[in-house]
């Protein structure tokens, strides 16, 4: 089993923390509750010697992260039910950690995936004898053997089977596209009730079978659920170095909101991530 960042809470806000990916993470600040909290991260740096420091942050708090040394990377506008942005504020307390040698190329990724115009075609339908459906406890060893494959690395072990049960109980659902019953594809959906938004992510097909749009597929079908469950907002971090997957989120619709440079462990090392958005709020005026 791979290492595992810390979760821990520091006053009401969630925060990671780990070797693996070298950096405190931020999930959930509640900035009126925790004024002294970037003081707590500053100490937890010096104690770890930590290289990044990345917070998901309202805009009520931005100025105060900016003073103390952070800089914007993304934005997902709104992130909060629908109408109050979210920012994704940085801190490099390792100067190397903020060196991106590829910048340029990454970049290039970027705006190709934003030509693609979205696509409002009907996708083919599945082939006879697949199916995507919405997986349970008894499926967590086959979804962990998935990503096992597919991942060399990862921010978080989901090739453990405990670790993907566990969330499954913490609103976390998985995806999974079966051939004949047999499990060739998975993706998640990390899912927000309080906030109304929802992380697609951890899309994951099994070599032999990429190619045919299947992640396409499995996003469709998320979305649907999502939008009946009443999410108002869906956000993703993709690798930013995979053109085909950022083309896959830009010509579904969402928008580039920035990228978190030297991120976290994903496919061998540490990597760039890019932040893609979606409102389906405007999907369901239109229905």
């Amino acid at each position: 089993m791979k290492e595992q960042e810390k979760l821990i809470l520091m006053g009401r806000s969630k925060v990671q923390h780990g070797q693996h990916n070298d950096r405190i993470f931020v999930d959930d600040y509640k900035h009126a509750l925790d004024p002294y909290l970037i003081d707590k991260l500053d100490l937890m740096v010096e104690d770890h010697e930590y290289g990044k420091i990345i917070a998901k942050t309202p805009k009520a708090a931005k100025i105060k992260f900016i003073r103390n040394g952070f800089d914007q990377e993304a934005k997902i506008p709104g992130f909060y039910n629908g109408k109050k942005s979210c920012f994704f504020m940085a801190k490099y307390t390792n100067p190397d950690r903020k060196v991106v040698s590829n910048r340029d190329e990454l970049l290039s990724i970027v705006r190709e995936a934003k030509k693609k115009k979205k696509d409002t075609k009907m996708l083919t339908p599945l082939e006879e004898g697949y199916e995507i459906k919405l997986l349970d406890l008894r499926d967590a060893k086959r979804i962990a053997d998935i990503y096992d494959q597919v991942f060399k690395t990862h921010p978080y072990p989901i090739e453990d089977p405990i670790y993907i049960e566990e969330n499954m109980g913490h609103e976390t659902l998985y995806f999974g596209l079966l051939k004949d019953d047999e499990l060739i594809g998975v993706s998640a959906c990390c899912v927000n009730f309080h906030e109304e938004n929802v992380e697609v992510t951890d899309f994951a097909i099994l070599p032999k079978y990429r190619g045919y749009n299947y992640s396409m597929h499995l996003m469709k079908k998320m979305e649907t659920v999502m939008i009946a469950a009443g999410m108002k907002t869906a956000y993703t971090m993709t690798r930013a170095g995979s053109p085909s997957m950022n083309k896959i989120f830009g010509k579904n619709g969402y928008k580039y909101g920035g990228t978190l440079w030297n991120n976290n462990q994903i496919s061998g090392g540490i990597e760039s991530m890019n932040i893609w958005y979606k409102s389906f709020e405007t999907i369901t005026k239109k229905q």
